[in-house]
């Protein structure tokens, strides 16, 4: 199942009656970006458990947010994630002040959790339920699946879902796949931290029972990226993209 919303009738109905605006030369269509055999090699389909997963449309890539090893440095022990959500990136601690990184899209949920954790399990295909606030706000949408949606290329959660503790207490947030590769590289507005299906069995195969979290704050987007001593970049955000939200997330 597909969650999906139609446009109300009305202001289909307001669109038409739009005055049509002067003829003139449409614009070229976009250009795929020109990515190389690496890139697309990773973000072809593939199989996986018996469900095909489709290629990442090349429209939607580029060098940079493709996963790729980077320079990083952390007194965190290699095999840490370290996820700065402010920054849309996600890395995996490696040996000699490396890192795997990968591009994520940042939900609200995602920018109202900060500080550490572990992951106690993961979970392949995992099965998916709307919280109880999601059904109230919107019956409509999130009403017929109230009793969960099984696991597939449907589910939001897409193909691997790792779970965050602290403690023996389940955060609930998630480092998940995704339905919606369009959304990999924004802040979207629900949701935690979301991957690419191609990256998100990447990691999973990566990481182990017990594995160290470490989520930064705003203050901190970019730490890591450049030597001990030196300032942090500008990540680019908007206050429109990133809401302020309730917890220590400032």
């Amino acid at each position: 199942m597909t969650l999906t919303r139609f446009a109300p009738l009305a202001l289909i109905a307001l669109a038409a009656c739009a005055p049509e605006p002067p003829a003139s030369n449409p614009p070229p269509a976009p250009q795929a970006p020109q990515l190389s055999a690496r890139v697309k090699a990773i973000y072809s389909q593939m199989e996986d458990d018996g469900r095909t997963i489709p290629a990442v449309d090349p429209k939607l890539l580029s060098e940079e947010k493709a996963r790729q090893e980077v320079d990083y440095w952390t007194d965190e022990p290699p095999g840490t994630i370290i996820v700065d959500p402010w920054a849309r990136k996600l890395y995996l601690v490696q040996k000699n002040n490396r890192a795997l990184r990968y591009t994520v899209a940042v939900g609200e949920d995602g920018r109202g959790f900060s500080g550490e954790g572990h992951i106690p399990y993961q979970r392949d295909w995992p099965s998916w339920t709307p919280t109880k606030s999601m059904i109230k706000e919107d019956p409509e949408l999130y009403g017929p699946v109230k009793d969960g949606l099984a696991g597939g290329l449907d589910n939001p959660l897409g193909a691997r879902a790792l779970y965050l503790h602290r403690g023996n207490k389940d955060t609930l947030y998630r480092i998940h796949g995704t339905m919606d590769d369009s959304s990999i590289g924004k802040a979207t507005s629900a949701g935690c931290i979301r991957l690419f299906n191609q990256d998100i069995i990447d990691l999973a195969d990566r990481v182990r029972s017990g594995t160290h979290v470490v989520v930064l704050t705003r203050a901190e987007s970019g730490k890591g990226t450049v030597p001990p001593g030196q300032p942090l970049p500008p990540v680019p955000y908007s206050p429109e993209d990133f809401p302020q939200t309730t917890g220590d997330d400032t």
